[in-house]
């Protein structure tokens, strides 16, 4: 039966420049160099010209030199060797390779953030643990996932075990489809899939946004913190944001960017996209007043930067809103680092960058904005999303339902409560009943 090679064989390139051999064009062309060791430990080389000026097109070269890598690697290990004694820990980096971006806009590829999350799921968790028990691909059982799902839950939350049975899952189908085993479906359905837990966020109070806000003016962070707490923006929003999707006459502020981090090859790679999580995500919201004010009091603090830090200013990044005094986009482990530090120096309870927007959908909700708003303005994909994550929070339905229950006015407690009452209104332990 045909199989993916036992150990995946890696292809490695770079970038020449080599003098054109052409009478017809002159001057110095881009070439690819790949290299790799074969099954005998032999050193392979190829040599493909691009066709590609070097003035100008070293991104272009790049990305062909990407995919001629991807294209030699699959090439390689296609050969049919036998599926005997083949590890499910090296099949699953096999099939990680299989579904790597490549760059083609074109083809319904995976986000590179999303293959981040493969990579770091498959390569950190799924292949250890498979690899330590040499447990092989053909002889893979349920009982052997469910196995590695129960050490997990011990160290890890079921949330991250449904992404390690995403992959899995996939994985296995694209075995199936290969020839590499009969069903994937007979062993996936007597795995036994955890239950999620039900996520319940930080929230800050108004009281407690106020403070911080006034804590953190003229701190690196400010211009995080305030459009996270007031729009509710994810880190890769607001990081993302630039000048060109605000618009100062309109009134409105666009989301439409993102940065991202993501590993990749072990790496920590920096992606900016113009593309949001979801279609949802891509949303258009009013700039207020106060928020149109603070941001052109920040595009005049660039601009005087710009000014004065002349050739040493990043003009590549400078376009973006949330920038240091060098025009450098703030990158966005940034936010996530340190908030927790600035909140503790400062006194403040402990919470994630991520539940200023939690805070933001609860202040919301405080002040009587419907759930489906809330969706709108978060740019939550579902309802469903939204109500599961806020729908606790809810007071006003939960109010008229306890005004419905009339019948409690009727009884002996009532009578009781009513007698205890001071002339004043207050009970007898003097307490107003607000929280």
């Amino acid at each position: 039966m045909a199989a993916p090679t036992s150990k995946r064989i890696k292809v490695a390139g770079h970038l020449e420049k080599r003098e054109s051999t052409s009478s017809k064009d002159k001057g110095l062309f881009f070439r690819m160099m790949l290299t790799w060791t074969d099954e005998t430990g032999t050193r392979k080389r190829k040599s493909i010209t691009t066709g590609l000026p070097v003035k100008g097109n070293k991104t272009k070269a790049e990305e062909m030199l990407r995919d001629a890598i991807k294209e030699q690697e699959a090439l390689i290990n296609s050969k049919p060797i036998s599926n005997d004694g083949m590890l499910f820990a090296d099949f699953m980096e096999e099939w990680l390779e299989t579904v790597k971006p490549t760059g083609n806009r074109k083809s319904k590829e995976i986000k590179l953030t999303t293959y981040g999350g493969y990579e770091m799921n498959i390569r950190t968790s799924i292949a250890p643990w498979f690899r330590e028990r040499s447990i092989s691909l053909r002889d893979l059982t349920a009982d052997n996932i469910n196995d590695f799902y129960d050490d997990q839950l011990e160290r890890v939350k079921a949330s991250s075990v449904h992404k390690f049975h995403a992959n899995i899952s996939k994985a296995l189908k694209y075995a199936v489809r290969k020839g590499y085993v009969d069903s994937a479906r007979a062993i996936m359905e007597k795995v036994n899939r955890p239950k999620a837990e039900k996520y319940v966020g930080k929230f800050l109070r108004q009281s407690e946004v106020e403070a911080l806000y006034e804590a953190v003016k003229g701190h690196r962070l400010e211009l995080g913190v305030l459009l996270g707490a007031y729009y509710g923006l994810r880190r890769s929003e607001i990081v993302g944001l630039r000048w060109e999707s605000i618009d100062f006459t309109a009134n409105t502020i666009t989301i439409e960017h993102t940065v991202t981090v993501a590993c990749i090859d072990g790496k920590n790679v920096i992606i900016a996209d113009d593309t949001t999580k979801t279609q949802s995500s891509l949303r258009t919201l009013p700039l207020t007043p106060v928020l149109r004010a603070k941001l052109l009091s920040v595009r005049a603090e660039q601009e005087q930067n710009r000014k004065l830090c002349g050739r040493s200013y990043n003009k590549t990044e400078g376009h973006y809103i949330y920038t240091d005094v060098l025009g450098n986009r703030i990158k966005p482990d940034y936010l996530s680092s340190q908030f927790p530090i600035f909140l503790e120096k400062h006194g403040f309870r402990h919470i994630r960058f991520h539940d200023l927007r939690h805070s933001c959908a609860s202040l919301l909700l405080a002040n009587g904005v419907s759930i489906k708003q809330i969706q709108d303005w978060l740019g939550h994909s579902t309802f469903k999303t939204t109500a599961d994550i806020y729908a606790h929070l809810e007071s006003d339905s939960k109010l008229a339902a306890a005004a419905a229950l009339t019948w409690i006015g009727n009884t002996s407690l009532a009578r009781e409560m009513e007698s205890t009452k001071k002339p004043d209104g207050m009970g007898v332990s003097g307490d107003t009943g607000q929280h």
